[in-house]
């Protein structure tokens, strides 16, 4: 956590001394979307043994039933979050969507070993989906629902056509990819990480340092992001029958940090991404604290 946290650091320099931010930002968060992300996704299948593919069938009904409701909670509780109309679709992206691609895969890999990676990113298919979607209509109002922003396109984009390939290669136990297709696939996906890390502190560096301090709004939703979420969708998945597995990565995915995609969608739409970087700030520098507690407590 800390060494991501880091190049949340290395972003902020870099935009205040003038490498980064305003176009360069808004063409390397395209260039994270459309083709470093996917080939992340695709790479998690084709490094090392096959994970079970016996998991993939749980792993989906749970991701969906969770986004389900995360979606309710999207809409409902910014209202009383905020008192801005304009604020709460920023709040409901923060309180929908942890950053699993970019964190959680190695945080996965750490806890659970790194076959788990695979669970992971099929948790992931459903929150792509849901961040091309719902997270898009949610950064760009409800007023855009029928607009250019939400277009059925985005069901065979490059990060869903990943998304779909992945399951795919796992479910039909495809083992013998050709390095000459896994390696560069490997190199790229590892961009990933970094390039979405530096895109955030660099968006930063446009705030004033009081406002990276947050507000009484930010808090409450990093409260509900890092703790009140994760522990009753923990408690009721565990009810509701899924294995101990499916159930903890599960939870541990939905800890993460608020998702770097926020930001990166702010961007592309020429959004306000004041809030969004505030929100996603806080959540990475307290997560570093919550995810281990978590994990603790209940792995």
């Amino acid at each position: 956590m800390l060494t991501l946290f880091a190049l949340v650091v290395v972003g902020y320099v870099a935009g205040k001394l003038g490498y980064l931010g305003g176009e360069f930002d808004r063409q390397l968060s395209r260039l994270v979307i459309n083709i470093t992300c996917p080939a992340l996704i695709l790479s998690s299948a084709m490094t090392g043994t096959l994970p079970d593919r016996r998991f993939i069938l749980p792993l989906l009904l749970i991701s969906v039933i969770t986004y389900a409701l995360l979606t309710g909670v999207a809409i409902l509780l910014p209202r009383y979050l905020t008192q801005k109309k304009t604020d709460e679709g920023s709040i409901g992206f923060a309180l929908m969507f942890g950053n699993v691609g970019f964190m959680g895969y190695p945080v996965v890999a750490s806890i659970f070993g790194h076959e788990a990676v695979f669970y992971a990113a099929v948790l992931n298919v459903v929150n792509t989906f849901a961040v091309f979607t719902i997270g898009t209509v949610l950064i760009t109002g409800k007023s855009d629902v029928e607009g250019k922003h939400f277009q059925k396109k985005v069901l065979y984009s490059t990060p869903m056509l990943a998304a779909y390939l992945t399951m795919a290669i796992v479910a039909l136990e495809i083992s013998n990819i050709p390095e000459a297709i896994s390696q560069p696939l490997t190199m790229l996906g590892d961009i990933t990480v970094p390039a979405a890390l530096l895109i955030i502190g660099s968006s930063m560096s446009n705030l004033p340092l009081r406002s990276l301090l947050g507000n009484s709004t930010v808090y409450v939703t990093t409260l509900f992001r890092l703790v009140l979420l994760p522990i009753g969708i923990h408690f009721l998945m565990d009810t509701l029958g899924f294995s101990p597995l499916v159930v903890n990565i599960n939870t541990l995915v939905i800890a993460m940090p608020v998702a770097t995609y926020g930001t990166i969608l702010c961007l592309r739409h020429e959004k306000d991404t004041t809030l969004m970087t505030e929100v996603t700030f806080i959540t990475t520098l307290f997560s570093m604290l919550t995810i281990p507690a978590l994990t603790l407590l209940f792995f």
